[in-house]
């Protein structure tokens, strides 16, 4: 067990930490978002707030056994991470954040808006085959391997889920107490951003890291999956992240 949480996001499952873990050397623990490696637990809502208030639960459960967690977030993932930090910081020892951030500003990327449209997003899963996704990964810079396994998730659970956190997020438009309780998020703050990122320009990720008095970390020439791209660069990123206590 540890006190190092990491949450992937979407749409992806906990094996996109492999290279990054690898790199650090080390174990952390990740979970799985409900939906995304099989069936979500029965009567689970699949809201912004039912992901949120599962990881919650998490972090509680290791702050007991372990102590202030350091969380870890990419995607959805980042999202969860600054939601549930800016809930309980007394449970969190330090948050970082990769290719997403809560902005009240960012008004969602294309295929989350056709995710947030009835009809349109139903007919976008029923198109999209595992293949595509393999291909897709690939394209994203995902090794051969890591993008077939991240396809193989790619399932009726996991697209249904899908759709209903994105139309509980409407697109990725955030705003009232989600963007309000980032008042409250720990100071020890690490933001990464690939600045050839599709999804999450280096404007917004920079943006939210002054704002937040968080550190910046910048992989030139990186995508939105830059924890695959350049671990071992991110790697050190965070283990310096980790270390520093001064002022924080």
């Amino acid at each position: 067990m540890t006190n190092r949480l990491f949450l992937h996001g979407v749409p992806d499952t906990p094996a996109i930490w492999g290279p990054l873990i690898a790199a650090l050397g080390e174990t952390v623990a990740v979970p799985c978002l409900p939906g995304f490696c099989g069936e979500p637990p029965a009567g689970f809502a699949g809201t912004k707030d039912a992901y949120a208030d599962w990881l919650l639960a998490l972090i509680e459960a290791q702050h007991a056994a372990f102590g202030p967690i350091d969380l870890v977030g990419h995607d959805w993932g980042a999202l969860l991470v600054l939601r549930a930090a800016s809930l309980r910081p007394e449970l969190v020892r330090s948050w970082a954040i990769a290719g997403a951030a809560l902005d009240a500003d960012y008004r969602g990327h294309l295929i989350a808006r056709i995710w947030n449209t009835p009809i349109l997003g139903e007919l976008f899963m029923a198109l999209s085959s595992q293949r595509m996704m393999a291909r897709a990964f690939r394209q994203s810079g995902l090794p051969a391997e890591l993008a077939a396994r991240e396809a193989a998730a790619w399932q009726a659970p996991m697209r249904r889920s899908i759709l209903a956190l994105y139309r509980s997020a409407n697109a990725l438009r955030f705003s009232g107490d989600w963007i309000e309780r980032l008042a409250n998020l720990p100071r020890r703050g690490l933001v990464i951003s690939g600045t050839r990122d599709p999804y999450m320009s280096l404007d917004t990720l920079s943006r939210f890291a002054q704002r937040h008095g968080a550190q910046l970390h910048v992989e030139q020439d990186a995508g939105h999956w830059s924890i695959v791209e350049r671990p071992q660069s991110i790697a050190a990123a965070l283990r310096a992240h980790w270390s520093d206590r001064e002022g924080r």
